[in-house]
């Protein structure tokens, strides 16, 4: 997602606590040091702390974007949807549902999420991970956040996500590329969110929310599946299933848009 609210911040933040948290604001050099401190005592090496953290300085432009962000939605259903779907996502989307037919029958068995529904969100977050998956290296953006002061909590706990993102192995550290809150990948997760649902359904050993679309397809299944998501109920709003979905995104208009798109890929 590209705002962090109303998009969802997905999962609770990991590692970071209230009593362990890295005093925000003052010098910049300062606070990394106490972060490298924090996620060393929480189990990532120094070797992987010292790699991200070198050479890190604050990206003004992030901080002013979010400053700039408003988390409301100000257009109508009916104007918001136009915008994002129309008939060429809705054909792309048609063919991914036929291209990745076997992949997500799959999906579908094991974790009880309908193809439209991840095919939907697929193509809102990044147009079927052929559009902008943002252009910013995620430990510099969050550390940037987690430093000042409005939700360090927040953004020191999305922090240590990342870098355990790194420790794990599941991307290396010139590869933790993200949008303006830290989002990775083609369905656009935060780093705690990665850690929490994220699936290795390809089977080579990491979770690639960049580049494998059988672990994106299946880490958005999971997350949805995990919050009560149940395969063959309506998920229009005022349903289950749409209450499920807000685990994705909170906004109500959001939600709506990606019942409706679903709904238009399989012809209803």
């Amino acid at each position: 997602m590209r705002k962090l609210l109303p998009a969802v911040v997905f999962g609770a933040v990991i590692l970071a606590t209230p009593a362990l948290a890295a005093r925000c604001g003052g010098d910049f050099n300062s606070f990394l040091a106490s972060m490298a401190a924090e996620a060393q005592g929480a189990g990532i090496s120094s070797s992987v702390t010292g790699s991200a953290f070198a050479g890190v300085t604050e990206d003004a432009a992030v901080l002013n974007f979010d400053r700039r962000q408003r988390y409301t939605f100000n257009k109508t259903f009916e104007q918001y949807v136009s915008t994002r779907v129309g008939a060429a996502r809705i054909n792309g989307g048609r063919a991914m549902l036929a291209r990745h037919a076997a992949l997500l029958a799959r999906i579908e068995q094991r974790f009880g999420v309908p193809r439209q529904i991840l095919v939907a969100i697929w193509g809102l977050e990044t147009d079927f991970g052929k559009g902008d998956m943002g252009k910013l290296p995620v430990i510099r953006t969050l550390a940037t956040l987690a430093h000042d002061c409005r939700r360090t909590e927040l953004f020191q706990g999305e922090l240590l996500a990342a870098l355990q993102i790194v420790q794990r192995g599941d991307l290396p550290l010139h590869d933790l590329i993200g949008a303006y809150a830290g989002e990775i990948g083609q369905t656009q997760f935060l780093p705690s969110s990665y850690i929490k649902y994220g699936v290795d359904f390809d089977g080579d050993g990491r979770v690639d929310l960049r580049h494998s679309v059988a672990d994106v397809l299946a880490s958005t299944a999971n997350l949805l599946h995990t919050n009560g998501f149940k395969m063959g109920a309506p998920y229009d709003e005022g349903s289950a299933n749409f209450d499920a979905m807000r685990e994705w995104n909170h906004a109500t208009i959001y939600r709506k848009t990606i019942a409706y798109f679903a709904d238009q890929l399989v012809g209803r």
